[in-house]
């Protein structure tokens, strides 16, 4: 299957105390940029094959390798950059999608992730991490979870589609994504008792993965995923200081 990274966000948030680097992808750890990490762990996977980059020009230069890399700059909402790398890709076969900020995924993950997804039919795949998977494997990682009914989970950053559904489906996440950071317009959107039982923790992984699949009329998989690595991405220091202790070690 083919891939995309999305690396089209500006390094204008907390990151940008610690490091000047004008897109957040440019981050350095170690002796790389931080996007560089996530194109090698796709490369070391056996499964993909091209693979589209969407970063504005300028970005991947002397310190980016990427051959083979198809560039495409981006369009502005993360909807319309995706949309914008799959016109480079066929539309026959899955797409796996990846934010530029999670640099500790290696050919192994991306894999492993594949494999559970390939035990479902579904037309996307959202990975979740439970809570003792994630610190067991990285002491002193911060996560935002929810408490389910089967355990306390944060989402991950690692996707995979079917570009098919891709016109169809585009507006409808769209919109769910511009109205995240409105509590009651969100509420409104998932239904007040789905909400109440999202808060009571009295929700299933199930039901959370019903009700995604309702409202956007696509069949949905939540992958209950014991790689942290899909879900560890970094957007703030301590993130990037756990990033850079990790990835110092052999």
């Amino acid at each position: 299957m083919n891939a995309i990274v999305l690396c089209g966000a500006e390094n204008t948030g907390p990151l940008r105390e610690v490091d000047p680097a004008p897109n957040e992808g440019l981050i350095r750890i170690g002796d790389r940029p931080m996007v560089q990490y996530v194109l090698d762990g796709l490369r070391q996977s056996s499964r993909i094959g091209r693979i589209v980059l969407v970063a504005p020009p300028g970005v991947v230069g002397p310190a980016i390798r990427a051959d083979g890399v198809v560039l495409v700059p981006p369009s502005g909402h993360i909807i319309d950059n995706v949309l914008a790398a799959l016109a480079h890709l066929p539309r026959d076969r899955k797409v796996l999608i990846a934010t530029c900020d999670i640099p500790l995924i290696t050919g192994r993950v991306v894999d492993g992730f594949l494999d559970l997804c390939a035990q479902r039919e579904a037309d996307l795949y959202y990975p979740v991490v439970e809570r003792s998977v994630a610190e067991a494997q990285y002491a002193g990682v911060r996560r935002t979870y929810v408490r389910l009914r089967e355990g306390t989970f944060t989402g991950g950053n690692l996707f995979l589609a079917d570009p098919a559904i891709a016109d169809t489906v585009a507006p409808r996440i769209r919109a769910f994504l511009d109205e995240r950071k409105r509590p009651l317009r969100m509420a409104a959107i998932l239904g007040w008792s789905f909400v109440l039982r999202l808060v009571l923790r009295s929700l299933s992984l199930f039901e959370l993965e019903r009700k995604l699949s309702d409202l956007w009329g696509i069949r949905g998989a939540v992958i209950n995923c014991p790689y942290p690595e899909v879900g560890i991405d970094v957007d703030k220091p301590s993130d990037l200081e756990l990033a850079r202790r990790y990835l110092r070690k052999p």
